[in-house]
């Protein structure tokens, strides 16, 4: 179907986090009719519950918190990266899609019903202390995460630039929880690094994708070119996703124009295809993109892309499989909503949700762990 630009959908994000990095879509296609053809039977029940807190719950309650309640509920029911935002939260999140926030830099999903941390945030508090990807966090200070939603656990984790929060942490390997104190900040976010490697091979890092990432790549590869680069490493390592679009202007930057990068079907059977455009030079450099379990969503559609179209060789380990797409839907108080609405393909028309993309070459990190700061 018609390619639509317009609307800028996040994929990644395993919903993110201390930072919650997340995109925002503008009610694609959303339906609003058929409403009244919905059995809404149940609703009573609901009422008839609402009415009895109200009047027989040990403590005074006010309405808007219990309805509040129920929302998030009702969403945590559907999935892990369904969820309801507060007006602040909202406002919150429009602003970090530019690239700066506050919190530790760490970004967290649900896996395999755990809050598990996609990937902590270059140059943060939460890299600095040594959070790594697969990290399992089993309390946010005092507070076991085990009940808490994705939302709730973001919550915690928030705090005033200079105030400190403990994480007790699961690491495979480990013998006992690791506990880490970290330090809140002002996270400001470069997600497009680039430099040459011995003399001939440009590296490029992307440590997410937001809006301007794809001019930001477009700027940094029209420097290496510069220098009469010959070939391109592409690190997508710990990259945890971000918009859709961002994603989408990446990829087309290596591929003809027409070529399908990446699908998109929900419920009703719509798809929508996103394909590269022809916008400007496409580099043929022989490309190496480098993956591992950190790299998830908006980073997971680039690689796949590469891979289907013979663009390029991916280096690494499985990556995290996030392939669920999320709409954010502004609701009449300020308040938003975050909802799965899609899945996304790869051009070979695969799912990796919940599965991963696999390399072409597999590297052990175990092997081969590269020191902290070396991308930059």
């Amino acid at each position: 179907m018609k390619q639509e630009r317009q609307s800028a959908v996040w994929v990644t994000g395993l919903t993110v986090i201390t930072i919650l990095i997340v995109g925002i879509l503008i009610g694609k296609g959303w339906d609003r009719t058929g409403y009244a053809s919905e059995n809404y039977e149940e609703l009573q029940v609901f009422a008839e519950v609402l009415a009895q807190v109200k009047k027989h719950y040990v403590e005074e309650t006010k309405m808007k918190e219990l309805v509040h309640g129920a929302v998030r509920g009702m969403l945590a029911g559907l999935d892990p990266h369904s969820s309801y935002m507060t007006t602040d939260m909202y406002k919150e999140m429009q602003v970090e899609t530019k690239g700066e926030f506050g919190g530790l830099g760490i970004q967290i999903g649900i896996k395999d019903n755990r809050l598990t941390v996609i990937a902590p945030i270059e140059d943060t508090p939460a890299f600095a202390a040594g959070i790594q990807a697969g990290d399992v966090i089993m309390k946010v200070g005092d507070t076991p995460t085990k009940d808490l939603t994705l939302m709730e656990a973001v919550r915690k984790m928030r705090g005033l630039k200079g105030t400190p929060v403990d994480l007790t942490v699961f690491r495979e390997g480990e013998k006992k929880p690791l506990v880490f104190t970290i330090i809140r900040d002002t996270i400001k976010i470069q997600s497009v690094r680039g430099k040459v490697l011995g003399g001939k091979t440009g590296y490029v890092r992307i440590t997410q994708f937001q809006e301007q990432t794809p001019e930001d790549l477009s700027k940094t590869l029209e420097t290496l070119e510069e220098k009469n680069i010959q070939s391109l490493i592409l690190d997508l390592r710990n990259n945890p996703g971000g918009l859709l679009t961002a994603a989408v202007g990446v990829s087309e930057q290596f591929l003809k124009p027409g070529k399908l990068i990446v699908s998109i079907k929900g419920r009703n059977g719509r798809e929508d295809e996103y394909r590269a455009r022809d916008n400007g030079e496409k580099h043929q450099h022989p490309m190496i993109v480098l993956l591992n379990h950190g790299s998830a969503s908006a980073s997971e559609i680039v690689a796949a892309a590469m891979k289907d179209w013979g663009k390029a060789v991916l280096l690494g380990t499985t990556s995290f499989g996030k392939g669920s797409v999320q709409t954010i839907l502004p609701l009449s108080d300020g308040s938003g909503l975050r909802l799965t609405t899609a899945k996304y393909y790869t051009p070979k028309g695969v799912s990796i949700h919940k599965i991963g993309i696999e390399p072409d070459i597999v590297v052990d990190p175990k092997v081969t762990n590269h020191p902290k700061g070396e991308t930059d």
